[in-house]
């Protein structure tokens, strides 16, 4: 049977333990299903145990990152005979260093960040990794403790520059919880009978195109893109695509987005073109999974852009 997963995390002092309180003693959520709830991290705040709504919750406290292997997850789940797990997770470490380490039939349902707003730019300066970590598959981003007339709209960037499907709330010291409303237009026109795609905006369209890929099915787009061949590629096959750095060097990778052509065979290996292609959704051993496919119109030999290194600012 699958193990429900709810992963709070943030950096220390950011408010998880003071929410997780709060949600074990609300009955809506807690009504006495067997809760393991695994602290990574332990700051100021403490648990109450008496005043949590169920009381089979077994609180376990992690002081190492190598404490969190499969199988020690595993027997803690089993010996306690949980029916689902609630995680506190340091913010210190890697969120896919935990998701690689889950048992496989732990399912994660929510992954809920949380942010001191007067910390959080110190952070996003000096550690930016770690946020960027944290944000990159987060369901909602909470930003607390917000003073009045706080410019919430550097946060808002800082956020979409990383995830435009997280879900961001704002929490003021009053209390009062505000969610994030801004809109965030795409630099292009994706009504238009060709999508233009401008250099610097390859990285948006990339996340947008993988993050929705159905409202591209049909899209007929336009952008310079750098190959790649391999003669393991099925035939009449390459990728067309950017390298795209998502927060600092060690992170910029090959983004190939799986594009047929009628004479892939004369694209050159690293060669930079402007492609023309129609976008479809549809499985590619390639990708491994449905993806979007280009099927190429036109390929046009050009120079490097000025910047080779997409990004998203």
């Amino acid at each position: 049977m699958a193990v429900p997963v709810y992963l709070f995390s943030g950096f220390l002092e950011s408010g998880k333990t003071t929410f997780i309180q709060d949600t074990l003693e609300d009955k809506r959520f807690n009504a006495g299903e067997r809760t393991l709830l695994l602290v990574c991290e332990e700051g100021e705040e403490e648990y109450s145990p008496e005043k949590f709504s169920g009381k089979n919750v077994k609180i376990c406290i992690i002081d190492s990152k190598e404490e969190l292997n499969e199988n020690n997850l595993a027997e803690m789940v089993k010996s306690f005979k949980a029916e689902r797990v609630l995680v506190e997770y340091n913010g210190m470490w890697s969120i896919q260093d935990f998701y690689d380490n889950m048992p496989e039939d732990w399912v994660p349902y929510q992954n809920m960040l949380f942010f001191d707003t007067n910390t959080f730019l110190s952070y996003n300066s000096n550690m930016r990794s770690l946020v960027v970590d944290k944000l990159s598959d987060c369901d909602v981003a909470v930003f607390n403790r917000i003073e009045k007339d706080f410019d919430t709209m550097q946060l808002h960037k800082i956020v979409r520059g990383t995830s435009r499907r997280t879900q961001i709330l704002y929490e003021y010291a009053d209390g009062t919880l505000i969610p994030d409303e801004i809109e965030d237009p795409l630099p292009f026109d994706i009504e238009a009978p060709v999508v233009t795609i401008e250099d610097r905006d390859f990285a948006l369209f990339y996340r947008d195109l993988t993050e929705d890929m159905k409202k591209y099915k049909g899209k007929t787009v336009k952008f310079k893109a750098v190959a790649a061949t391999d003669p393991k590629f099925p035939d009449k096959t390459c990728a067309l695509g950017r390298h795209i750095m998502t927060c600092c060097a060690d992170d910029i990778q090959y983004c190939g987005l799986v594009s047929k052509i009628k004479d892939a065979g004369l694209v050159e290996n690293a060669g930079w073109y402007i492609v023309t292609a129609e976008i479809d959704i549809r499985f590619s051993r390639l990708y491994g999974k449905k993806g979007p496919v280009f099927n190429v119109k036109e390929l046009i030999s050009a120079e490097p852009p000025e910047d080779q290194i997409a990004t998203f600012y």
